[in-house]
């Protein structure tokens, strides 16, 4: 149960949850001492596995008949496993999000929305009747809730909403990140009757929306220091390189991981950098 548990978690994308509690706490801080503070600590702890087992417990519920038609989820070794029909599974991920739920308590006001936005992006993405993932356009601007909560974590922790360009460029970002991701699996998709972003668009146009969407987060976070706008800058690049060079979108986007991580730590370390004023 343990183990089916972690797969359903998806521990290669943890950090996509729990990286941007990171940057928002390293932004936010005034002081070294406030990310000792317990309220980041709990942040981070929850969205590193919790909200993944309740994010992809959610999805994987309520996509079990098309996981049944998906070779991805039978193939041996595959990171991701089909939905393991038991009640105490449906009692584990219902109470990773009852847990959430007491975050509320413990945060100011300031954080509320962004807390309450990821658990409802989390639940209707997947969920009927919304079911956001098979809308058009929907499913990749729902994918904002990927950075819901490290704008929790900022607001925590410096008591005020994050700035208006990271909001945007985060945003971006992550609809550019999900509509790529999607791409392997446009022709399953298309056979199981689902329209998605990717399904509408078809492989050349998704790219170019995926450039678009990078493109514009970078300038986003250009407005805030242009070394941000630069780092950023590294994702529409990548991919006009890796669709250059002809890589197969199924081989290019297993390293995603490692880039999110790169960049993340960067960006991370830029906040703190900039907390003992290395770093205008």
């Amino acid at each position: 149960m343990l183990g089916y548990l972690l797969t359903l978690s998806r521990p290669r994308f943890w950090l996509y949850t729990a990286g941007p509690v990171l940057v928002g706490v390293a932004y936010a801080a005034d002081a070294v001492g406030d990310l000792l503070a317990p309220l980041p600590a709990l942040l981070f702890c929850y969205f590193l596995l919790p909200a993944n087992v309740y994010l992809y417990g959610v999805n994987d519920r309520f996509d079990r008949e098309i996981d049944a038609e998906n070779p991805k989820k039978a193939a041996e070794g595959s990171p991701e496993a089909r939905w393991r029909d038991s009640p105490a599974v449906t009692a584990v991920v219902a109470a990773s999000g009852a847990v959430g739920l007491a975050l509320f308590p413990l945060t100011p006001r300031v954080a509320w929305p962004y807390l309450a936005g990821f658990f409802a992006l989390a639940t209707a993405y997947s969920a009927p009747p919304l079911r956001f993932k098979a809308r058009p356009l929907l499913d990749s601007l729902s994918n904002g809730l990927y950075l819901l909560p490290g704008a929790a974590a900022y607001a925590a922790l410096a008591g005020v909403h994050p700035p208006a360009p990271a909001l945007a460029g985060g945003w971006l970002w992550t609809m550019a990140m999900h509509t790529y991701s999607a791409i392997p699996d446009i022709e399953p998709d298309r056979a199981a009757g689902i329209e998605t972003t990717a399904t509408v668009l078809g492989e050349r146009r998704t790219y170019r929306y995926c450039g678009a969407c990078w493109t514009l987060a970078a300038v986003a976070f250009g407005l805030l220091d242009p070394r941000l706008g630069a780092l950023l800058g590294i994702y529409p690049l990548f991919l006009l390189a890796t669709v250059g060079a002809g890589v197969d979108v199924d081989r290019a986007y297993w390293w995603f991981p490692v880039v999110n991580g790169v960049v993340g730590m960067l960006l991370t370390f830029g906040g703190l950098l900039r907390l003992v004023g290395v770093l205008a």
